[in-house]
């Protein structure tokens, strides 16, 4: 095993990440013939050119490239481990959020969350995929659909109404379900209650016409607020839109609800729980007691 100093390792991760001898030096300190001596000394040690240099700047080599990713990683790695234990680290929360969750119903509230917990700061990723918290990269996920996986505390995020929504010049022609099989209806390809289900719930049979496809829901409900058609939504997912009377809800009343739990927040069971996971925690099971928006009937 090659025993190289973590020194020239670094030198190599921050002069591969700026893409210059010269920015490097700046940000670690030393002067551009240092960096560029260790990156001689660690390619030597190696055996292999990690750099191609130019005049002003430089750029890796296949071989510099595959280090890179190793490399990277690690210092990544190295940075949140002590962030996680360092006392005088601020007070973070690391969390995963599925997409239209983050979009449409946790990131207008955050607001509040921080004012309550002052020193906290958020960093947020969304994407569908599930974490495996193996890397350590976050404290918590809200996942939509049960998660499958072992060795977590799983927490339901409380039951979602799901109903036909749609912009109000729209809705002026919907009256009952059947209504709606003459209109052009929204599908989001990855919400687990569709059209068919909604429909076989108001004891209609006939197989519906579906128009435009969406794989989020905020870019269906987003449709729906452009006059493309009828969404079927969580009202959660909708309760700005209804609020602000950009979209409303005409079966609201009118029809046989649909719920179901559709969002759940995860961490694992192994670890002790983070303050700001705890705070997070209890503080997200505060806002879903407090009363929803209701949809919005009518026909304006």
């Amino acid at each position: 095993m090659l025993n190289v100093p973590v020194n020239l390792l670094r030198v190599f991760e921050v002069a591969a990440r700026t893409g210059s001898f010269r920015t490097a030096a700046s940000q670690l300190g030393l002067t551009p013939s240092a960096i560029s001596h260790a990156v001689r000394k660690l390619e030597e040690t190696l055996g292999v050119p990690l750099f191609e240099r130019a005049a002003r700047s430089v750029r890796l080599t296949y071989e510099g490239e595959v280090l890179m990713r190793h490399v990277g990683r690690a210092f990544d790695d190295l940075r949140r481990g002590m962030e996680a234990v360092s006392a005088r680290a601020p007070s973070l929360l690391r969390l995963h959020c599925a997409p239209s969750f983050a979009a449409q119903w946790l990131t207008p509230r955050l607001p509040s969350f921080l004012e309550a917990h002052p020193g906290t700061d958020v960093r947020l990723a969304a994407g569908t995929d599930y974490t495996r918290f193996t890397s350590d990269e976050f404290d918590a996920d809200i996942v939509y659909g049960a998660p499958r996986a072992e060795g977590l505390v799983v927490m339901p995020l409380g039951e979602e109404t799901i109903t036909p929504v749609c912009s109000p010049a729209l809705a002026a022609s919907i009256r009952d379900a059947r209504d709606l099989l003459g209109l052009s209806l929204i599908q989001s390809d990855t919400k687990q209650v569709q059209w068919s289900d909604w429909f076989a719930a108001q004891g209609v049979t006939e197989t519906p016409r579906i128009g435009s496809r969406f794989d989020r829901s905020f870019l269906a409900i987003l449709a729906a607020a452009q006059g493309l058609g009828v969404a079927l939504e969580s009202t959660r997912l909708v309760e700005a839109e209804l609020a602000s009377g950009r979209l409303v809800a005409p079966l609201a009343e009118r029809s046989r609800p649909v719920r179901y739990v559709g969002h759940y927040l995860v961490h694992p069971r192994h670890t002790q729980p983070r303050k700001t996971l705890r705070q997070f925690s209890d503080w997200l099971q505060q806002q879903l007691l407090l009363a929803p928006v209701g949809p919005q009937g009518g026909h304006a």
